[in-house]
């Protein structure tokens, strides 16, 4: 066993657990020279990576044969292949765990009891487990809130579905940082997932400070084996979303989604400020398409969250869904939905209201707010009239790990097109 000296403490301590320990002596307010002193230490590292004959060997985890052997396929493939197995043990070694405000009890957990708290005819569903995770101003504050929502997704996939958790970030079991997320999409690209994508990016994303949407994410997770869907919301005289099958790229006039419509203008859409979990919406102005588009998504989330696998909480106004958050994206800006509020009106219709967790809303506020179960709504609470964008995009999850003929057809990303 190994061991090296930290830098900062001068403590002597097991040369694996360098990065992690250094990581340690500095605050969230300090992340970006947080990130460069990681670099620089992963330079310095004092061991290559040594893949040994058998590290891809399967070995089965369950009694489940097929389930095994999705594993380890998905792991064959996360590696790329001979040509790619070095690049990919090391960005597992290498690979930094994101630092985070931890709220003890889980935000989760508490946004079931508020919603537990409250008198009347609505009924919520929500997700699982699922971490805040909040740009920071001195790093990605105005550009990673993909990255964010990418973490929260995360968060739940590793604490949710032990499939997911043997698979993701190499079997590290926790979510990696901005700078290692983008090392793992460079990698996607490298084994060819969204090409299209990739070349827009010209196949370079580690440390630039690029939007990304759901596209990228998909990309991402689906390299592991993930079944990432994309569902695009827009109306009938919108742009395709859909790639062109013909030529396997994107022609240049039809683009993914709304986020890749945003990147593929080269500028930024001033009318638009990234949201504060403050905005007002009394004098927003939403025609008639927009209010049907409105309840086309709503009504999708909800038929989302209530499907299969649906638990009663201790409240029968509240009901957790076995399925995985929504990465949630429109023009300019992303958030992932944890679960989704409904409460019947007089004339029978059902109003809802998404719940969502903000990257650029503190992490701390939510946690004052919701022990407090005072404030929150404005925080978490997003209802069908503050949806004034023309299209939306979101990114599922299902389960599973895909292996094989699947995990090839993966590499081509076709959204699901719901017109409204």
């Amino acid at each position: 066993m190994e061991f090296s000296t930290c830098p900062i403490c001068n403590h002597t301590i097991q040369s694996h657990e360098l990065q992690r320990h250094a990581n340690e002596h500095f605050a969230d307010d300090d992340y970006a020279r947080d990130f460069e002193f990681a670099q620089e230490i992963a330079i310095i590292s004092p061991n290559p990576p040594q893949i040994t004959e058998d590290y891809f060997k399967c070995s089965p985890t369950s009694d489940n044969p097929e389930s095994s052997s999705s594993r380890c396929e998905s792991k064959l493939t996360a590696s790329g292949g001979s040509n790619d197995e070095e690049k990919y043990a090391s960005l597992v070694r290498l690979q930094k765990k994101e630092t985070f405000y931890r709220v003890e009890g889980s935000l989760m957990t508490m946004l079931r009891k508020c919603l537990e708290s409250k008198s009347g005819n609505s009924t919520s569903i929500l997700s699982g487990h699922v971490d805040h995770f909040q740009s920071t101003e001195s790093w990605d504050l105005g550009w990673g809130c993909g990255w964010r929502n990418i973490q929260m997704l995360s968060s739940h996939l590793l604490m949710q579905r032990q499939e997911a958790r043997e698979i993701l970030y190499g079997g590290s079991g926790f979510v990696p940082d901005i700078g290692s997320l983008q090392r793992w999409l460079e990698l996607a690209w490298e084994k060819g997932f969204d090409i299209p994508g990739a070349d827009e990016f010209d196949q370079k994303i580690y440390g630039k400070k690029n939007w990304i949407g759901t596209t990228e994410c998909a990309a991402l997770l689906r390299s592991f084996g993930l079944r990432a869907r994309i569902v695009d919301f827009c109306s009938k005289d919108s742009e395709s979303g859909y790639i062109d099958e013909n030529v396997g790229k994107r022609n240049i006039t039809q683009v993914h989604g709304p986020m890749d419509v945003f990147l593929s203008k080269g500028k930024l859409d001033l009318s638009y400020k990234i949201s504060s979990g403050h905005e007002s919406y009394k004098h927003s102005n939403v025609s008639s398409e927009n209010v049907k588009g409105h309840h086309v998504l709503t009504e999708w989330v909800w038929n989302y969250f209530s499907g299969n696998n649906v638990s009663k909480s201790g409240d029968r106004r509240v009901t957790l869904s076995g399925k995985a958050p929504l990465y949630f994206q429109h023009d300019g800006h992303s958030r992932t939905i944890v679960g989704i509020q409904a409460k019947r009106q007089k004339n029978g219709m059902q109003q809802y209201n998404l719940l969502v967790f903000d990257p650029s809303g503190q992490t701390t506020a939510l946690e004052k707010s919701l022990r407090a179960n005072a404030g929150w709504q404005k925080l978490i609470k997003r209802g069908a009239h503050t949806l004034k964008k023309p299209q939306y995009q979101l990114c599922f999850i299902e389960p599973g790990i895909a292996c094989g003929e699947e995990l090839e057809e993966l590499k081509t990303i076709h959204p699901i097109r719901q017109e409204f």
